[in-house]
């Protein structure tokens, strides 16, 4: 088994707002996507997603995380600037803090009409955006152990990008809102764990063959063998408003496999932790993101995510320096210090309140955060 490529691939959704009202746009204006094609050299880069406010980019695949990171800067001032022609602007969260799923209008595209058919008034209560992380693991049987070893730090990812404390205008009390209601689809939340990349064929094979669903790309695990791309496909966290954050998010899935690979290559026999607590530490990053401990199961205890997360950059650094990402990985540091989206969503509400504001002009407050970070630094 030769060493893998480990490139990187970015895949960021935003929600499109009308810079008047601050709230989501259902139906903006299809020419945006036309003219984001132009100029980004084709329409393989700025998509349609599954609800017409929503707006998907994607990098190329990149060598190193840094150069992903710059595709992305590309692409969010693209989408602005061409948005911006019409009113509009993208904010890079989760959830919009006040919009309401039931105005929303699906995509015009044969695999969005096939969800819609399928999951019927779910389909459109999705009003929730995520990003996604390519690695190249070019060995199928590789990406299949790695699927399992890398799903233990799943919820790490998740906490370090929380974006969607709100919805409907209303404080969840959970710091990502969007996997709750992303999880009312079939086929979502960890991924299983597969004896062999033969397993795994046969049991998706069952789905397919059977007509469940048409292919593979309707399994929305939280981590998955990619079906178009020789890659996994990290996809648990929120949106990170911060581009700087995203990009660190990334470089940390990187490094992990690179992690993961060479203590596999020193011990072939390494297995994985259970599922069942696996998904306790899920939901606690769910809750409380940054702000209470994850199940450190070499101990059976809790213990605050800054020390798992000093703990594994520290294990990682000679990753990093082999993938060239040590100044994006070492960014992570920072967001415990100053937060989240999500945490900072919450500061700019409480802080619009105690000045006298409304709860309305509250969120609109918060939206108004998110427009700014969304092009800060960029």
């Amino acid at each position: 088994m030769g060493r893998p490529s480990f490139t990187v691939g970015m895949e960021e959704e935003y929600l499109l707002v009308d810079c008047q009202t601050r709230d989501v746009v259902s139906d903006p204006p299809r020419a945006i996507f036309k003219e984001c094609a132009a100029l980004t050299g084709g329409g393989e880069h700025v998509l349609p997603e599954l609800l017409r406010a929503q707006i998907e980019v994607d990098t190329r695949v990149c060598r190193r995380v840094v150069e992903a990171g710059q595709e992305l800067a590309r692409l969010r001032r693209t989408v602005a600037e061409v948005a911006g022609h019409y009113g509009l602007a993208p904010i890079a969260a989760s959830t919009h803090p006040f919009a309401q799923w039931q105005a929303q209008q699906p995509t015009e595209k044969e695999r969005y009409r096939i969800l819609s058919r399928d999951m019927q008034s779910l389909a459109r209560r999705v009003l929730v955006c995520g990003m996604h992380v390519h690695v190249g693991i070019d060995d199928d049987e590789l990406r299949i152990d790695l699927l399992r070893q890398l799903s233990h730090f799943l919820p790490l990812l998740l906490a370090l990008s929380t974006s969607s404390p709100f919805w409907e205008g209303q404080k969840t009390g959970l710091m990502s809102y969007r996997l709750p209601v992303f999880d009312t689809f079939p086929r979502t939340g960890l991924p299983e764990a597969f004896t062999d990349y033969a397993d795994y064929r046969r049991q998706v094979g069952v789905l397919v063959d059977s007509g469940v669903v048409p292919d593979p790309t309707m399994i929305w695990w939280d981590l998955r063998p990619s079906e178009r791309f020789p890659t996994l496909e990290m996809r648990i966290t929120d949106m990170c408003t911060n581009l700087a954050d995203a990009v660190g998010v990334a470089a940390l899935t990187q490094c992990v496999l690179h992690w993961l690979y060479r203590r596999r290559r020193r011990d072939p026999g390494r297995g994985s932790f259970p599922r069942f607590l696996i998904d306790q530490n899920r939901w606690r990053a769910i809750r409380y993101g940054l702000d209470e401990g994850l199940l450190d199961f070499d101990t059976d205890k809790l213990v605050p995510v800054v020390d798992q997360l000093d703990g594994l950059l520290n294990a990682v650094r000679e990753d990093a320096e082999e993938l060239g990402c040590l100044r994006e990985l070492e960014h992570l540091r920072e967001i415990p210090k100053r937060g989240t989206s999500a945490h900072r969503q919450l500061r700019v509400h409480h802080q619009a309140l105690a000045g006298g504001a409304s709860h309305k002009e509250a969120l609109r407050a918060v939206v108004d955060m998110l427009l700014e970070q969304t092009l800060e630094g960029i």
